[in-house]
């Protein structure tokens, strides 16, 4: 799908790109699937800031998506292609033979028509949902469970595509799309194919507004604050006093490491993102 660009008969349209949304083919979701997302502006059950940056922002309706499939072994037809204005990928709407309808993550050349169904024993098609046992190695998939039965939680953005390593002693080898080689037990499910709307990391906001549509509200810089007001505020000239960038609170910004040292999901992981293999404790 390529991305549609304008003259530059302003200062923002020079820079301005868009999907050309050429593989949608419904305008508006299905009403019984969609609910009215709730807007924080960052504010926590007390009505404090928890979150800057957020706030204002188009109106938009959320779609429930079926990441587990619930429905196995039933052959269900794609009977659109849709846009989704809270996830970067765009989502097909199944309709399975009771009547039934459900949403999932559209994989990259799904077309309307087509046939998809999870099953332990389905075809390595494009869109269907199977074991990660049964699928073959390097064969590009997507919507990974790191549980049997809990849902797809991984490799569900636009473009994003995982491989099958190999597959040993209940546990399949998984290469994600941040180069992290992970095992995942074979009896979770996985949807073959790559996620679709590849060309989303080429689309530019271009201007201040588009941000503000996405509910993205500008941020100063600490370099500009007094210094009541920030740790890295004041100075003669704009200076961060050579200091390590923090939050307004003093918390290190780039480079500090969150995750928990003993997190018991580190044994599940061979190979770190940075190309490092993992160090078992």
């Amino acid at each position: 799908m390529p991305v549609k660009t304008f003259r530059p008969l302003t200062p923002s349209r020079r820079y301005i790109t868009v999907a050309s949304f050429d593989e949608i083919t419904k305008s508006k979701p299905e009403k019984s699937l969609v609910q009215t997302r709730k807007k924080t502006g960052g504010r926590n059950c007390y009505g404090r800031v928890t979150a800057r940056g957020i706030g204002q922002g188009h109106k938009q309706k959320i779609r429930i998506v079926d990441f587990k499939r619930a429905q196995k072994g039933v052959s269900a037809k794609v009977i659109a292609i849709e846009y989704d204005p809270i996830r970067t990928a765009y989502l097909a709407l199944l309709e399975y033979p009771d009547g039934k309808k459900a949403y999932m993550v559209a994989p990259n050349g799904l077309q309307v028509g087509a046939k998809v169904v999870s099953a332990t024993n389905a075809a390595p098609d494009l869109g269907n949902s199977i074991p990660l046992k049964s699928v073959p190695v390097g064969m590009p998939i997507h919507n990974l469970e790191i549980r049997p039965g809990q849902g797809a939680q991984l490799v569900r953005a636009a473009g994003g595509a995982a491989s099958v390593m190999s597959c040993d002693a209940g546990y399949a080898m998984v290469r994600l799309p941040s180069g992290e080689i992970r095992k995942i037990n074979e009896n979770c499910y996985a949807t073959i194919g790559q996620v679709g709307n590849i060309e989303h990391e080429n689309v530019i906001l271009g201007k201040a507004g588009r941000s503000r549509f996405l509910g993205i509200r500008p941020l100063s810089r600490g370099v500009a604050k007094n210094p009541v007001d920030h740790p890295m505020g004041g100075g003669a000239g704009k200076t961060s006093g050579g200091g390590h960038p923090v939050t307004p609170w003093g918390v290190i910004t780039k480079g500090l490491k969150t995750r928990r040292h003993k997190k018991y999901s580190n044994r599940f992981i061979v190979v770190r993102r940075n190309g490092r293999p993992m160090k078992q404790k």
